[in-house]
């Protein structure tokens, strides 16, 4: 297992003001998964993901990854898990108007130590991966919103990370580029990538190969062929 969640609980505030966002959550993740999470704002599936990728932290119970119990990891720990074995993509592409597309992949590498030159190799190599080895070299503002969100794929995949996570990858996007970045995706778990992925349309979830439900803070899965 990637990912072992035990008896989750997540609440905000203290005494009388608290707010009690998930209810005891277990979920169990495969190496080499594909899974969507679907439920409607304010169900708790963003301060779920926020938990996954270790930007937040469960109130109690236990949390393994990748074999290690870091539930309450200090922020030190949590950003070095976050930089070697987790990538992220969001619904805002999170570039860097003043980088060019390389540069923008390789910053987890930059923040990781890697030499330049390895940096520029696996950006390019990451981008290749995305299909936009003709577009190293532009910035933003040159690029389409799929493109864009491709770029932040590439940055994503570049640390070759155990965990994909995905929060509303299609959200910002027409439907055309929606479904190329879904192909996108469809190769990475093919090629053996662990990816979870937060989503409200039903035909981007249909590609997982399990959906989890989330409602009011409660977890329920669904099996998929």
């Amino acid at each position: 297992m990637i990912i072992e969640l035990e008896h989750i609980e997540k609440t905000y505030g203290s005494g009388a003001s608290q707010v009690p966002v998930l209810h005891d959550v277990n979920m169990q993740v495969k190496e080499g998964e594909y899974i969507a999470i679907m439920g409607p704002s304010g169900s708790g599936k963003s301060t779920l993901m926020n938990i996954l990728g270790y930007l937040d932290t469960p109130t109690s119970g236990t949390y393994r990854f990748d074999g290690e119990d870091n539930a309450r990891a200090g922020d030190a720990r949590m950003a070095a898990i976050r930089n070697k074995k987790i990538g992220f993509v969001f619904q805002s592409f999170h570039l860097m108007q003043r980088r060019r597309a390389w540069e923008n992949v390789a910053l987890p590498l930059l923040y990781g130590n890697v030499r330049r030159s390895e940096r520029r190799a696996r950006a390019e190599e990451a981008l290749r991966q995305v299909g936009l080895e003709d577009r190293i070299s532009f910035y933003p503002n040159q690029l389409s919103g799929g493109q864009c969100q491709r770029v932040a794929i590439a940055r994503a995949i570049c640390t070759r990370p155990k965990l994909l996570l995905a929060d509303e990858p299609t959200g910002a996007l027409d439907s055309k580029a929606g479904q190329q970045i879904m192909d996108i995706f469809d190769e990475l778990h093919a090629q053996g990538m662990t990816i979870v992925m937060i989503t409200h349309e039903h035909a981007v979830a249909a590609r997982a190969r399990k959906i989890l439900y989330i409602y009011d803070g409660w977890l329920k899965e669904e099996e998929r062929l």
